[in-house]
């Protein structure tokens, strides 16, 4: 075992600090502060220090062992991205304002990466030219770069952050398929790895587009992804994944829609507290505005419209709430009385709950006015059915009707099985075994390096601080010099002792700091095991305590270095 240098805490480019810092929201964030492993360099922007960068580097490790060892190879391409590629994709609009955009000095127009699958389609296409190049799986750790309208919870959600992301080049959709399961089995290895718990979801490709996606989610309150899981099977997602079918319901005997004056009661707490009927029994209409056209979204009055699905169905058009001008512009809108019958010249979007057959009491397009029994399909059509409400505890499980199960959850990785829609848009051909073009299919595997050091810190700290698993932590054995100079002197003969058998150490050297201080350091640190010299190191007798446990053991010096390199 080669021979790991001693980290003395006297010469450590770190400060730990007592209190959290006041923009600090999650507890990752706190803690990689105050335990010095991070500082904030602007919003959304963080600089590692010595000991972060070791756990980073230490993740960067188990994933880059792991995509080797499925055959991956690693190549590095730039951040600083041309124009064109994204143009040819249509993304260099599609991802908004997340983008960030600049120009050199002669005009061109260049971008920041936030993910690489253009680049990685042209490398592709410019080295591999036939059937025999193929499959390939390409990855890369690097800096990825999104301009978030609110970056928060320290590295969790940054405008500059560290991702590993790979990916697939086949012939065949089979091809495809066994790459994908690959990477989810890589993934498997890399988060256990890690000691991540973790989730495998059923997820939407959003702005990348393809076929098959799932996530791999660390459950955390810090999470914000929410996703679903069932108690009575195998069924996870995400809640934006999360679709139910169809229903259509026999109408016969609901009869004729007839309007009721409801004076003030223009929400539908009150429409349902003066009816006296359940929420459920009416019928919401959210008006928004995509790329600028007026969209009505019709769901039941007891649940709420995730935006986040509605977005995703009209991606990449811009999708945004109606104002009081809209409503000024359009008359025949009446905000708090929209009904989907009789609507001109306004798209109506349903929940699959909306379904055909369904009784609805709506908005009559009138003030102080509504309609009972409005049917779908039978008074108003429908012309195109989204699941877009926000899923609930205890909302059937779409696989066996079972109550689900709703937990919040950090994104660690991300899979997609992109098909050929980068090969399309870039012509990514080879040649195949009869002379004819192949359009190449693709798939996309991300990871996020720097986020899942915010998750482990979130899922393994304790009250007095971090906690790292033994693979990712910065040392493996905390040494610590109660105080006096003996004591000091007997730290830093075992620390070397177990430097000399490959034992990756920290010492607490640090002259004029009280015991207290230092014990307190060392917890707040996660160490894994913290072995200190103190009131016996006179009589060679150290304590070794478990960091995690809390246990606590007396041993010899020889006998805590035979221990701490078994």
């Amino acid at each position: 075992m080669a021979n790991a240098p001693v980290q003395r805490m006297s010469q450590l480019m770190a400060k730990t600090l007592r209190d959290d810092p006041a923009d600090a929201e999650v507890l990752s964030h706190k803690l990689l502060v105050r335990a010095g492993y991070v500082r904030r360099t602007a919003a959304g922007i963080w600089t590692w220090l010595p000991l972060g960068k070791k756990v980073l580097a230490n993740v960067e490790r188990i994933v880059r062992e792991e995509m080797d060892a499925i055959g991956a190879q690693e190549v590095l391409l730039p951040a600083l991205l041309p124009r064109e590629p994204y143009d040819a994709t249509g993304r260099w609009d599609e991802y908004g304002a997340e983008l960030f955009r600049l120009q050199d000095r002669k005009g061109g127009d260049y971008l920041l990466g936030p993910t690489h699958e253009e680049i990685f389609t042209l490398m592709v296409k410019d080295q591999a030219s036939s059937y025999k190049d193929l499959p390939v799986i390409l990855y890369q750790i690097q800096s990825k770069f999104r301009d978030e309208a609110r970056p928060r919870a320290g590295i969790l959600r940054g405008r500059e952050f560290l991702m590993k992301d790979s990916y697939s080049f086949d012939l065949e959709d089979e091809g495809l398929a066994q790459s994908y399961a690959l990477h989810r089995q890589a993934y498997q290895k890399v988060f256990e790895r890690l000691g991540l718990d973790y989730r495998i979801c059923a997820a939407t490709a959003g702005a990348m587009g393809g076929s098959k996606s799932e996530e791999f989610l660390a459950p955390a309150e810090a999470g914000e992804d929410t996703f679903a899981d069932c108690p009575n099977c195998d069924f996870a997602a995400n809640t934006e994944a999360i679709a139910y079918e169809l229903k259509p319901v026999d109408a016969t005997g609901v009869p004729a829609a007839e309007d009721i004056p409801t004076p003030d009661t223009p929400t539908i707490e009150t429409l349902a507290a003066s009816l006296g009927v359940p929420a459920s029994a009416t019928l919401k209409n959210l008006l928004v505005k995509v790329d600028g056209e007026i969209v009505a979204v019709g769901v039941p009055g007891d649940r709420e419209v995730d935006m986040g699905k509605v977005e995703a169905h009209f991606a990449p058009a811009a999708v945004e709430l109606v104002t009081e001008a809209d409503f000024i512009a359009r008359p025949d809108l009446v905000r708090g009385y929209v009904g989907p019958q009789g609507l001109d010249k306004v798209t109506y979007l349903a929940d699959p709950r909306v379904a055909p057959g369904t009784a609805w009491i709506t908005g009559a397009n009138r003030a102080d006015t509504h309609t009972k029994n409005v049917v779908a399909g039978r008074d108003f059509e429908v012309d195109a059915y989204v699941d877009v409400v926000v899923v609930q505890e205890g909302d059937p499980c779409p696989k066996c009707g079972t109550g689900l199960r709703l937990d919040r959850a950090i994104e660690i990785g991300h899979i997609f099985q992109l098909g050929r829609k980068y090969a399309d848009a870039l012509k990514l051909d080879v040649l195949g075994q009869n002379g004819k073009p192949i359009r190449v299919t693709m798939g996309s595997y991300g990871i996020g390096v720097s986020r899942a050091v915010a998750a482990l810190a979130e899922q393994t700290a304790d009250d007095k601080g971090l906690c790292w698993p033994a693979e990712v932590a910065p040392a493996d054995v905390h040494v610590v010099a109660a105080g006096k100079a003996l004591q000091t002197e007997v730290a830093l003969d075992v620390s070397e002792k177990l430097s000399a058998a490959g034992v990756r150490v920290l010492v607490d050297d640090r002259a004029g700091v009280s015991p207290g201080v230092k014990f307190t350091d060392s917890e707040l640190m996660g160490v894994p095991r913290i072995l200190v010299a103190g009131r016996r190191a006179g009589e060679g007798i150290v304590e070794l305590k478990d960091r995690r446990t809390g246990e606590r053991e007396e041993l010899t010096i020889d006998e805590a270095v035979t221990r701490l390199t078994a």
